[in-house]
């Protein structure tokens, strides 16, 4: 009886600080447009005006696009990218919470912004129930063989954003 206790305890405290799980999304529908391999990448842009570009990669490369659906009070869960994923609205609104600061930046048609690599975030359609479905489109350049959702590193509820 007593070992039958022991175990008990052990393992509940081992529950109890086992990590908090990941956040499935809802009404999140990702689909992959395309996905190009580029081998290794080393290539620089002479100034045009003041801008300039230096892209390179120490291993093989691919560049991919997906088309994000949100439906209203949708949300894609916790989650971060091993990589920058540069975004732009096509339709409705979306915000994205950033797990540092757990306020939302809203973002609308036309606009675009980027989630910086490895940064646990949170989109949401913040329509009502029955409003404008939100569609956005992501394009990031990423590791090899990293195919659409693959990208995708889930991620717990922030603590401070509980």
């Amino acid at each position: 009886m007593i070992r039958f206790a022991q175990v008990a305890i052990v393992l509940g405290a081992m529950l109890g600080a086992a990590p908090a799980l990941a956040t499935p999304g809802s009404g999140f529908v990702p689909s992959p447009i395309v996905n190009g391999h580029f081998g290794q990448v080393d290539q620089k842009v002479d100034k045009v005006g003041s801008w300039d570009l230096v892209l390179r990669t120490k291993d093989d490369t691919d560049i991919g696009a997906d088309r994000l659906t949100v439906q209203p009070q949708g949300y894609s869960g916790w989650h971060s990218h091993p990589a920058p994923v540069m975004v732009t609205v096509t339709q409705g609104t979306v915000e994205w919470f950033d797990a540092a600061t757990c306020s939302p930046r809203t973002y609308t048609v036309g606009q675009s912004y980027i989630e910086p690599a490895g940064r646990a975030h949170n989109v949401r359609n913040p329509a009502a129930a029955g409003g404008q479905v939100a569609d956005f489109i992501a394009v990031v350049i990423k590791p090899a063989g990293f195919v659409g959702p693959a990208f995708r590193l889930d991620q717990p509820v922030p603590a401070s954003c509980q």
